[in-house]
């Protein structure tokens, strides 16, 4: 082995054909050394120093002949302290998820790693913004629990065995929280979320079945891509990154991993630099808001003067500025839950129940927690399938989260960043592929994708674009093309235009009040009719039946219904659906909100 001269680009490792390139940054007056370690042992077998005089400003580089990257690993060290290379690509010695690694014991090393990579005949799917069903997921929580059935739980290989189930349900693009090695520890909690300080340079080794993450990553984004499912990563970065090391890790990971996309922390990293690089427009660059989540939480409850928000919220397009439709995320309660408290239970996390956010906008539907009163449980899960009806009914690109469609719960706790455990990993015990709501979230997403109308590629702006004789989107109420949008209002019409002359158009109707309501319809057009395809208490129907009354229709209590217009025919003229199954979906829905005997009646159905 020989030490010759080295190059102070790039930082970190480079392998070249006849050398190994080493580049670090050091503060200027401290001394500098390359560690080298035989694969697996903790005690230093050569050190090489880098003296400052041979660098070139802060930084410090050698070159490495002869060096057998199979049977070594590295570290640097400044003065005193050891120190991970930066710009590591994998690392040693942190196989094992939770265990407190101590760099200066030497117990966590840098890995050699070669760039080849056989991934065959891969491409990436590119999908359009406005035709992505995201699933939002943790790698390791998602199939940690004993109940997801999974031969490798908490890896990289665990989502891969999990690619038909999101097949079945739907799902094409995936968004992963950080992958890339972590501080487990912050604190002295365990960091199970992984956001904050960390080698963003190296996939997380303990998220590996096997040893190298580097080949499982990127196996499994191979895997996704022959599915037709994107991968996007969360790089939420630390704050004070340098905006050159942001914009070369995503690169990094564009070029490397071929990566679809990235969730970035917009203040952490030059939003408009990443948007504008020509690189970069390779991928979708998207940002986290809960705009969108807190405006439908709060329709979804009942709250007043609410409807004009959700006019926007409902047309505006996701690829404006990067950010998906949720109205659950990781951080705040899952979905059953956001239906089943009123407020947080952190105590768990060891905080005083002072962590998390406060405003959940959430409603346990008349008893905090488990219940097992029946009208509250119908209740909830009638809250939920509104919830999806809200989500995914919406132009904006939707981002589901993982559990949510078979009812996981985080037993209210709404910042589970610390909990590795039951509580902080999806909940598999519930699903079955004849579950209702699993079926009812794979048919409504399935309507969805049939329905141009319902996610168009433009900003909808109310117009007639396509000379139809109708604007792109319109809003309704007792009366056509009249929308109540006083306070007091918690009902909406939304009528979508048919994008092409064979399509559907696509009328919503939201009912979020207590109480029931009417809604007229515009005429459905000669020779035209309207049919119902789904409502919250039947979900989707398996053949759209024709409207009794073509001229308006009545919603029960926290109701929404889909309504399709198609040219009359045979086939729905003798299927008639209106009054009868309006009148039995009204009395199931009002029986269960309006019982003032019940003790799980509370002053917010008065409201």
């Amino acid at each position: 082995m020989e030490c010759v001269k080295g190059r102070p680009q790039p930082f970190g490792v480079e392998i070249r054909k006849d050398h190994i390139n080493f580049a670090v940054q050091v503060p200027t007056g401290k001394k500098c050394e390359l560690l080298l370690y035989k694969k697996g042992s903790m005690n230093p077998k050569y050190r090489f120093e880098m003296p400052e005089e041979k660098g070139i400003g802060e930084v410090r580089f050698l070159a490495l002949q002869g060096l057998d990257m199979e049977k070594y690993e590295y570290n640097f060290q400044i003065d005193e302290r050891v120190w991970i290379d930066p710009y590591v690509r994998e690392l040693a010695g942190t196989k094992k998820f939770g265990v407190r690694m101590d760099v200066q014991k030497h117990q966590a090393r840098g890995k050699f790693v070669r760039d080849a990579y056989d991934w065959e005949d891969d491409k990436r799917p590119h999908l359009a913004w406005n035709d992505v069903i995201a699933y939002s997921l943790h790698i390791r929580g998602f199939t940690k629990h004993s109940s997801s059935h999974a031969v490798h739980k908490g890896t990289y290989l665990g989502i891969v065995e999990k690619i038909p189930y999101l097949l079945q349900l739907g799902i094409n693009q995936i968004q992963c929280m950080p992958v890339y090695e972590f501080d487990e520890y912050v604190q002295n909690k365990i960091n199970f979320w992984g956001y904050g300080k960390g080698f963003y340079f190296a996939p997380k080794s303990s998220y590996a079945s096997g040893s190298s993450a580097v080949k499982e990553l990127k196996d499994m984004v191979k895997a996704c891509h022959r599915a037709g499912i994107e991968v996007v990563l969360e790089m939420p970065f630390e704050a004070g990154i340098s905006a050159q090391k942001a914009m070369e890790c995503l690169k990094f990971y564009l070029l490397e991993y071929h990566v679809d996309g990235f969730v970035v922390n917009p203040y952490n990293v030059p939003w408009d630099e990443l948007n504008a690089d020509p690189l970069l427009k390779e991928v979708k660059i998207m940002k986290k808001e809960e705009g969108f989540q807190t405006i439908m939480r709060r329709f979804l409850k009942g709250d007043e003067n609410m409807i004009r928000d959700v006019m926007w919220a409902l047309k505006h397009n996701s690829s404006a500025d990067g950010v998906c439709n949720s109205i659950t995320a990781q951080t705040g309660f899952t979905l059953w839950d956001l239906v089943s408290y009123d407020g947080k239970h952190n105590e768990e996390n060891g905080e005083r129940n002072q962590d998390g956010p406060d405003y959940n906008y959430s409603w346990n539907c008349g008893a905090e927690g488990p219940s097992r009163k029946k009208n509250i449980i119908r209740l909830r899960k009638n809250q939920v399938k509104n919830a999806y009806m809200l989500l995914l009914t919406a132009q904006g690109t939707p981002c589901l989260l993982a559990g949510d469609e078979f009812y996981n719960s985080q037993k209210g706790n709404n910042n589970a960043y610390c909990q590795d455990n039951p509580v902080g990993w999806v909940n598999w015990s519930q699903w079955k592929e004849d579950d209702p709501l699993y079926l009812y979230v794979q048919q409504l997403i399935r309507f969805r994708k049939e329905h141009a109308c319902l996610h168009q590629k433009e900003e909808l702006r109310g117009i007639d674009r396509t000379s139809c004789g109708m604007p792109d989107v319109s809003y309704h109420g007792e009366n056509a093309w009249q929308a109540k949008a006083e306070v007091a209002s918690r009902q909406l019409g939304v009528m979508y235009a048919a994008v092409k002359g064979e399509d559907e158009l696509c009328f919503l109707a939201y009912n979020m009040h207590w109480e029931v309501h009417k809604f007229a319809l515009p005429s459905a057009g000669k020779g035209r009719e309207w049919l119902l395809a789904a409502d919250t208490e039947q979900g989707m129907l398996t053949e759209a039946g024709r409207m009794e009354d073509q001229k308006e229709i009545e919603l029960g209590a926290r109701s929404i219904a889909i309504l399709i217009n198609r040219k009359i025919s045979g086939m729905t003229a003798g299927k008639i659906v209106g009054k009868a199954v309006r009148k039995t979906v009204e009395n199931k829905v009002k029986g269960e909100m309006k019982d003032e005997s019940d003790p799980a009646f509370s002053d917010h159905y008065k409201a």
